[in-house]
Formats: structure tokens, C-alpha cells, sequence
């Protein structure tokens, strides 16, 4: 992984950074002292921020602000391309975490503004890019894709246990019991501390590790049985109704060419 001296925002509005992940890697738990756009042009990653718990993929980025504890973890290859953001631009996507829309012209901003160097002219051809390309953050729409995690420890040994293997049938009295809880605790506490049920939560992160499998390339019938739906078209149904679109559109597309 690449360092990243973040002094180089106190001089510029927005710094862009490109690295390249393996299978497996794992950003241990940091923070950054500037807000980030977290965005992978190839690949998909899982974040989880704090109480939540995302899975981006390359349709979608996500805004971090400064300070807010953050770990990335990467299933296949990642091909990352970061944008921090100087102190004046430290809201622009807001005080909390959220993913965010990519649009194709946000994703060739992106791209050719990685590769600008810490020192780029802000009055010249650069700066004018970096312009374009915030006016563009503010405008994408937010995109469901995260999962609020649990701080109780009982309940979090059960969501880790969903997110490992998002298919698993068990049912409410049996996470109850993983848990240690009477089934009337768990489903009190557990709405308490997500603002949902269970079945609602797992219900997201099933929708979160489909989206992961189908950016992988992976056909709708195979993730449909492996996030736990009984066929695939109860799977595309739901996936429909929840992202408004169809599985499909969610698998990989050519590689965008960079502005010149």
C-alpha cells in the first residue's frame, strides 16, 4: 500500500491517490485528518466505518469525514482510486459516512485527477478539472448500501457471523441463543441498537454481498444461491425493488478510456 502525505491538502483543494490491492488485503482500522472519497474503479471492497458496514462497488464511492475510524478489507483484486479534500471542502458530502453515486463523467473526473501531481497548477487546466469534478460530488444522490453495526458484543458475534456467511438459514431462536438471549432480549435489543429487525438487517447485508458477487462477474442464478434466496427470481425481485434495477446492470462494464 501506498503513503500518503495528507499535509499536501493544506495546499491543495482536492489530492488524489492510485494504488493497487491484492485478494485479501486489509487496511487495518486508521483515520485520515481530511474527509476522503473512498472509490475503487475496478473491484469491490467492504468498509466498515465505525457502526456500519458497507460493501462499494465500482458504481458507487464512499465519502468518509476527517477523523472518522475506518477499515477496507478486499475479497478480489481493488484498484483504488482516493480523493482527500482540503479543510474548506471538509463537508461536502456531509458530517456522516455515505455511499455515494458514481456517474460515468464523475468516474473520468476521478481518474485524470489522480494522476494530477501534489503541485498542479489550481488556475490552470488542472484546477479547473478539480472545479468540474466538485460541483459533480455534490450532485450524485446517495445509493442503500450499508448495514448499521450493533456495539453490543453478543450481537455483534451474530452479525459477524451473517456477514461471514450472508446465506446461513438460521433462524431468530437460533442467533438468539449464539447470542446468549431470550428470543423477546435479542429482538428487542437487536432493533434497538440497528433500527431494524433481523431479518430486515440480513435481508441488506444478502443485497450488499450480491452486489459484491455480481461486480466479481459472477452470474445472477449462482448469487442468488449464494446469498441464501431460494431462487433467482425471488432474488431478482427483491434486488429490483430495493436498488431499482436489475442484478444485471451490476455486473462488470468495459474499462472507461482516461480524458485527454
Amino acid at each position: 500500500m501506498k503513503t500518503f502525505d495528507e499535509a499536501t491538502c493544506d495546499s491543495r483543494t482536492v489530492v488524489g491517490l492510485e494504488d493497487e490491492y491484492a485478494a485479501g488485503f486489509v487496511d487495518p482500522a486508521h483515520r485520515h485528518q481530511h474527509a476522503q472519497l473512498l472509490y475503487a474503479s475496478s473491484g469491490v471492497m467492504s468498509v466498515i466505518v465505525e457502526a456500519e458496514s458497507f460493501v462499494i462497488p465500482p458504481q458507487r464511492a464512499l465519502w468518509i469525514p476527517a477523523g472518522a475510524l475506518h477499515e477496507v478489507s478486499c475479497r478480489g483484486p481493488v484498484s483504488i482510486r482516493t480523493l482527500y479534500f482540503g479543510d474548506a471542502l471538509g463537508n461536502l458530502g456531509g458530517d456522516v459516512c455515505r455511499v455515494i453515486e458514481i456517474s460515468d463523467f464523475l468516474k473520468a473526473l476521478i481518474l485524470e485527477v489522480v494522476h494530477f501531481g501534489s503541485d498542479y497548477d489550481e488556475d490552470g487546466r488542472e484546477g479547473r478539472i478539480v472545479r468540474v469534478l466538485i460541483d459533480e460530488v455534490r450532485a450524485m444522490p446517495d445509493a442503500p448500501y450499508s448495514a448499521r453495526m450493533p456495539t453490543d458484543y453478543r450481537l455483534l458475534r451474530v452479525c459477524r457471523q451473517i456477514l461471514d456467511d450472508p446465506s446461513d438459514q438460521r433462524d431468530l431462536d437460533e442467533y438468539a441463543a449464539i447470542a446468549g438471549m431470550s428470543r423477546r432480549t435479542f429482538t428487542r435489543l437487536f432493533r434497538q441498537e440497528t433500527g431494524m429487525g433481523l431479518a430486515v438487517w440480513r435481508q441488506q447485508v444478502r443485497l450488499m454481498e450480491a452486489v459484491s458477487l455480481l461486480a466479481m462477474g459472477q452470474p445472477v442464478t449462482t448469487v442468488a444461491f449464494d446469498v441464501g434466496y431460494e431462487s433467482p427470481s425471488a432474488f431478482t425481485a427483491m434486488f429490483h425493488r430495493s436498488f431499482g434495477a436489475p442484478p444485471s446492470q451490476y455486473r462488470p462494464r468495459s474499462p472507461e478510456p482516461r480524458m485527454h
